[in-house]
């Protein structure tokens, strides 16, 4: 059974999972094409950080960085190897949605990058559109840039 929660990212499990996220980008694109943020930053007032766990054991992970202008920045969304194929990604961007519902958000971005395959079917299967780039963001031929208006 998959459970879904707010919480710490500095823990032994979830840094494993963020530490994964950090090798499969390193592995495609250069330093300047990879747009993550660090494990402490996910614990800053602003950010809803989600786990996601099955038996007890960390397989996913998304964060939600709340800008305060009534939209936010969809970050560090993980799902470990072993536990893709199963619905665990989509399963947490819907969490991460109902999130920023209650936050008030009217408006969900992201950056991911060209080759991440799994992930863009899941944003595009979930409603999301191409946008160009957003807050910090300049064009870069490794990005993608995605947004999804909610619906309250």
């Amino acid at each position: 059974m998959l459970a879904i929660a707010r919480e710490n990212p500095n823990q032994p499990d979830v840094l494993a999972l963020l530490h994964e996220s950090d090798a499969y980008s390193a592995a495609r694109y250069p330093p300047e094409s990879q747009h993550l943020i660090d494990p402490a930053a996910l614990s800053r007032p602003d950010v809803r950080f989600l786990v996601a766990r099955q038996c007890g054991r960390a397989v996913g992970c998304g964060a939600l960085v709340l800008t305060g202008d009534c939209s936010a920045e969809l970050k560090r969304m993980i799902v470990a190897e072993t536990a893709r194929g199963q619905g665990v990604g989509r399963t947490i961007l819907e969490q991460l949605e109902a999130t920023a519902r209650r936050e008030h958000v009217r408006i969900i971005h992201l950056e991911t990058g060209i080759y991440n395959d799994a992930a863009l079917r899941t944003y595009r299967a979930a409603g999301y559109r191409a946008c160009g780039p957003f807050g910090t963001y300049a064009v870069d031929p490794l990005s993608v840039f995605l947004q999804k208006e909610l619906t309250p």
